[in-house]
């Protein structure tokens, strides 16, 4: 390494902690390979990187100090995660210069399941392009060129990359506050070298199988003032048959694209002149309004109160609330006439606060539930943007529940469980609850972080779901629970959050009055369910894959006849089942019956009523069900009670 680290040779020996508890000592400055060589050939042969407490290090990093560490392998997580690193910085990138040696080099990160880079070419690059560039990338793999790790000095590193013309690079290095200790990595026997925190594999013979899977594009630094580069996406996993899974995934999950079934079965649009805002249709407002509905008949059985808060507050209640100050750049601001600064809200916590504020409080009225399906507006780049999922204005299902904090573990099984039975109700049986404790820097007492630390531990192991800890990843003002759904393809989505707050009833100076006549200040425990209701739809359109439950569904019926003769008892059966609540149309157009029910199907009206002479003889109705292709006949008074029943709320 070019750059000395300033090694304290004054210690001969260190002391390692391996995984199992074992200790051994071990020369000072020793490294990754001496640990791996030391336990066994194969763990030499298999290691790629180490962890020293905690921190993911190139094998050939010296270890300076008593250390706990662990030897990763593509076995773990973290070291597939290494793997893909290298792969889209070490050979996506050479095979970029190879191809297009103008191209300029920006950025490649690793991303959940895999990883991308971000590049500047006068050409454009499509998906016709993968394939080439996938087997100049195989081409670079087969040497199983070593890499090599150096440190360099702010100048030295900043002229290296001037003189290769690596502009976005040279910008990363100038506008770091780092002066030293820059970490390169050059890939042996070629001219390539990267910038780079690293860590990255020892070789390319480490690299398992992987697949390039789409272009896009990305502004520089994701700030639209800036540059359009261009980014190609790609997958990377230990062995063909879970890359052979996973594109699967992704061939199924293209599919089920909740954009393009929102189109298919015209429920909602975007335009440019509302970035990131939905344009509901008819049909999509009424699954929205049935999700409301819904959430409304839980939350009156479980004791909610609903309010509802102004979308648009005085800039100085985000300044006490301590929003302005952290999320400041993602709120949308604005000056008026005399001179006032409004905010839109990007959450409702505040607002909510107003409520319990106003007047003065009993401990008898706690704990006080109070529900609201608030509109919440957050500023998110342009290249950010995803369909529902990832929007900037949404609708979120909150809850505040203010209680003292003898009640906090109580309130939270409720609400859990509570949120556990909802998302069963919507066909997630698979959640994972994720729990994050107490942070380094945090407010409040440790006698409350104590109790409200129990309390969710505690909840937790009640509920019997699986669950993972953590450690020192809750919020600074209290710690959380994370409820992830498993989809029908095998996707995770996190959703419901419990936040307990001991920081918002002390800035926004919330109180009650206690047994004893003082004030005191209440827990606050924030609580949303669905999080935002435009994303879950999308969650839920994608899960089953536009074959909504029938309770949901905006119609549930549509009524297709054979020929005109049918038409008028067709209207009876019409009215009949909508004045039951069962929303159906009607389609009386002159066309064959066979093009009726696929044009229906691939609307995916879960019911179509088909209607011919012997129905109208007998006052009856054949039914085919959406994915079925057997024809049932039923009385039509009966068919309407069995309805009925089938698409009662749970």
């Amino acid at each position: 390494m070019e750059e000395s680290l300033n090694l304290n040779m004054n210690k001969e020996y260190i002391k390692i902690t391996f995984p199992d508890g074992r200790k051994q000592d071990f020369k000072y400055g020793t490294t990754g390979y001496d640990i791996a060589k030391s336990i066994s050939p194969s763990l030499l042969k298999k290691a790629i990187a180490i962890e020293i407490d905690g921190s993911e290090q190139d094998l050939c990093e010296n270890i300076s100090s008593d250390a706990n560490i662990s030897i990763l392998t593509l076995n773990d997580n973290k070291g597939l995660s290494i793997m893909r690193h290298t792969l889209t910085a070490q050979v996506l990138a050479k095979a970029l210069k190879n191809l297009y040696p103008n191209v300029k080099l920006a950025i490649g990160p690793v991303i959940e399941n895999g990883f991308y880079y971000d590049f500047d070419l006068d050409k454009s690059i499509t998906i016709q392009d993968l394939p080439m560039i996938e087997k100049e990338m195989k081409k670079i793999i087969s040497s199983g060129n070593e890499i090599e790790k150096k440190y360099l000095s702010k100048e030295k590193v900043a002229d290296l990359f001037r003189n290769k013309e690596e502009t976005y690079k040279v910008d990363i290095i100038e506008r770091s506050e780092q002066q030293s200790n820059f970490s390169t990595y050059y890939q042996k026997n070629t001219d390539f070298v990267d910038l780079c925190y690293g860590p990255h594999l020892p070789s390319l013979k480490h690299i398992g199988p992987f697949k390039l899977t789409k272009v896009a594009g990305a502004y520089w630094k994701g700030d639209s003032k800036n540059k359009m580069l261009q980014r190609i996406y790609g997958t990377a996993w230990k062995n063909q048959d879970d890359l052979k899974k996973y594109l699967n995934i992704l061939e199924e999950a293209e599919k089920r694209d909740h954009r393009a079934l929102g189109k298919q079965l015209d429920l909602f649009h975007f335009q440019e002149e509302a970035p990131g805002a939905v344009f509901w249709h008819p049909k999509g407002w009424t699954i929205f309004q049935n999700l409301i509905n819904y959430m409304r008949k839980k939350q009156d059985e479980a004791g909610y109160l609903e309010i509802n808060t102004p979308e648009i507050l005085d800039k100085s209640l985000w300044q006490r609330s301590g929003h302005l100050d952290k999320f400041g750049d993602n709120m949308f601001t604005t000056i008026t006439e005399d001179k006032k600064e409004y905010a839109i809200k990007p959450m409702n916590c505040p607002g909510g606060i107003q409520v319990f504020r106003k007047g003065l409080r009993s401990y008898r009225e706690l704990p006080y539930k109070i529900a609201e399906f608030g509109k919440v507006h957050r500023y998110e780049p342009s290249g950010a943007l995803h369909g529902l999922m990832r929007v900037r204005a949404f609708t979120q299902d909150d809850a505040h529940i203010f209680c003292t904090e003898q009640q906090i573990e109580e309130e939270c099984i409720k609400l859990c469980n509570l949120i556990t039975n909802i998302y069963k109700d919507f066909g997630f049986d698979q959640i994972v609850i994720k729990y994050s404790d107490r942070p380094e820097k945090r407010v409040g007492s440790d006698t409350v972080w104590d109790k409200s630390e129990e309390a969710l531990l505690n909840t937790i192991k009640s509920l019997n779901v699986p669950y993972e800890i953590n450690s020192g990843e809750g919020a600074f003002y209290g710690p959380k629970l994370e409820f992830v759904l498993r989809d029908a393809i095998g996707r995770d989505w996190q959703c419901g959050t419990v936040q307990i707050d001991l920081n918002l009833p002390e800035r926004l100076d919330c109180n009650f009055i206690n047994s004893e006549g003082n004030k005191e200040r209440p827990v606050m425990i924030h609580r949303a369910l669905f999080g935002s209701l435009e994303r879950f739809i999308g969650i839920l359109i994608e899960h089953y894959s536009g074959n909504l439950p029938l309770w949901l569904c905006p119609v549930k019926a549509v009524i297709a006849t054979v020929t005109e003769k049918c038409n008028d008892y067709a209207k009876n059966v019409y009215d009949l089942l909508n004045n039951n609540n069962i929303k159906t149309e009607i389609d009386l157009r002159n066309e064959k019956i066979g093009y009726k029910v696929r044009e229906h199907s691939h609307s995916k009206i879960p019911i179509i009523i088909i209607i011919g002479e012997k129905e109208k003889s007998s006052n009856a109705v054949a039914i085919r069900k959406l994915g079925s292709k057997n024809v049932e006949t039923f009385i039509l008074e009966d068919f309407i009670k069995i309805t009925k029943n089938q698409i009662e709320q749970p």
